[in-house]
């Protein structure tokens, strides 16, 4: 599924970017790249009705998007 593979390397690049010190955790950039990403990693989740994965990743879409308040 090509939106799961697009969405889990947003989530690489973003830790990626993060770790070499290229971008802050709190960056509107890193915050963007992984919501975006572990939403479509979500989503390829839900269509493959793997719920340990489905309960990862919306967790941590919910704690991406509670970032941006």
């Amino acid at each position: 599924m090509k939106v799961g593979f697009i969405g889990a390397f947003q989530i690489l690049v973003a830790h990626i970017l993060n770790v070499v010190g290229k971008i802050k955790s709190n960056d509107l950039t890193f915050i963007l790249l992984n919501l975006i990403g572990v939403s479509m990693a979500c989503f390829a989740s839900i269509l493959r009705e793997v719920i340990p994965f489905i309960i990862l990743e919306g967790v941590w879409t919910i704690v991406s998007l509670i970032s941006l308040i």
